[in-house]
């Protein structure tokens, strides 16, 4: 074990929650030295800081996946991690519930994927599911019992903070410009200067694919941007959702639908829709970048998944475009939402990976090079198990930086 822990000095690329869960790991746990550059003034301004603060039980992914793995353990650790660093969580559960006899077969399996992943979820009939939520309309649903809620930019600083004591280079505002390895190390360029290290992690989210491109890596996904567009109920309405209230997910489509979301500071979310991003950190509608877009409408992957998702893709479009629409998604889940309840809320961008076969990506997707680890694919639920993913990250590095 010494060997595979030996001191070495690693730059971890993105200071995200996967980024600093993994700096955490290899400088407390490990014992390396490590410099974290973002290219942002502050940690967890992109997908971290634009989610809706759950802490998912690991319900709905592949029995035996990465996903899988790392979300039932991360419940746990990123609970225990938050209570021992005094940033509020909740466990307060979920509800998936099924307005139509139509969805029962694809409740009935999502529980048997619970049991499969070992996640703590009950059936219950609507009598049950109105003892949890009293506004909620269903013919069934499953109360999922371990999922949370959480403020991730507060983990983050938490995080940072541990690394701080450890003695770790941190550094915001640090863009990376190049990479180039050799000579039994690797450096970085930034706008401040180059950066030398022995080996280096990406987990630059909705960049990591660029990354990987100036590392030397081919990778064999592309990140398509989708931006999730979040309401809010308004205030004298928070009453009509006490915990978690989600929709039985549709299986063309990767997304969980538009749910409703009570925040660790009692405000309630509702959505994320997800449509096509004109630019990678494209938070409004009108936010564009042509390189972003280029890069989208370029890659083959992008039209083939439009082509095998139109119609669900179509519908988000429509629900973005419309808030009556919107609230009418809603109101299947609790029939008293109207339109005048919710109020815009802003947005966030999902990381997606595509492959050229315009397949979205179902699991996490991790590239080795000599000395580097690339992060490709860390969409929901990798807050959640962020704690999970550093370790099997650091493990991997372990296996390369010789």
């Amino acid at each position: 074990m010494a060997a595979e822990h030996a001191h070495r000095h690693v730059i971890v690329i993105g200071g995200g929650i996967v980024g600093l869960a993994t700096a955490r790991e290899l400088a407390t746990v490990r014992g390396h030295d490590v410099t974290v550059l973002e290219k942002e003034a502050r940690w967890a301004v992109h997908q971290t800081g634009h989610n809706s603060g759950v802490v998912h039980a690991g319900l709905y992914y592949r029995p035996g996946s990465l996903k899988a793995r790392t979300a039932v353990a991360g419940n746990a650790s990123m609970v225990g991690f938050a209570r021992e660093a005094g940033v509020p969580v909740e466990v307060c559960g979920k509800l998936v519930v099924a307005t139509s006899r139509e969805e029962l077969p694809r409740l009935h399996r999502l529980a048997a994927n619970a049991e499969a992943n070992g996640v703590p979820a009950q059936l219950v009939d609507p009598v049950r599911a109105k003892e949890i939520e009293p506004e909620v309309s269903c013919v069934a649903a499953l109360h999922v019992q371990s999922t949370a809620i959480i403020d991730y930019p507060l983990v983050c600083e938490a995080m940072a903070e541990d690394l701080d004591a450890a003695g770790a280079d941190l550094r915001t505002g640090a863009r990376v410009r190049g990479i180039r390895s050799g000579n039994g190390g690797v450096e970085v360029e930034t706008d401040s200067g180059p950066v030398r290290a022995d080996a280096l992690v990406n987990c630059a989210g909705l960049h990591s694919d660029r990354i990987a491109h100036l590392a030397g890596l081919r990778p064999p996904v592309r990140i398509v941007p989708f931006r999730g567009e979040y309401y809010e109920l308004a205030p004298e309405r928070r009453d009509l959702v006490r915990g978690l209230i989600y929709p039985v997910p549709d299986p063309r489509f990767p997304f969980l639908g538009v749910h409703l979301t009570r925040g660790i500071d009692g405000s309630v979310h509702a959505g994320p829709n997800a449509v096509l991003a004109l630019r990678r950190e494209g938070y409004r509608r009108r936010d564009f970048s042509p390189r972003d877009l280029a890069d989208s409408l370029r890659f083959p992957g992008t039209w083939r998944l439009g082509r095998d998702c139109w119609r669900p893709g179509l519908d988000e479009v429509r629900r973005s475009l419309s808030r009556s629409r919107f609230a009418e998604s809603l109101a299947r889940l609790v029939p008293a939402i109207t339109e005048a309840d919710i109020v815009p809320a802003g947005a966030g961008v999902r990381a997606q990976a595509v492959t050229p076969e315009g397949k979205l990506l179902d699991d996490f997707l991790i590239e080795e090079l000599p000395r580097q680890v690339h992060v490709l694919n860390a969409v929901s639920p990798a807050a959640t198990g962020a704690l999970e993913i550093a370790r099997h990250v650091a493990d991997r590095l372990d296996e390369v930086i010789d």
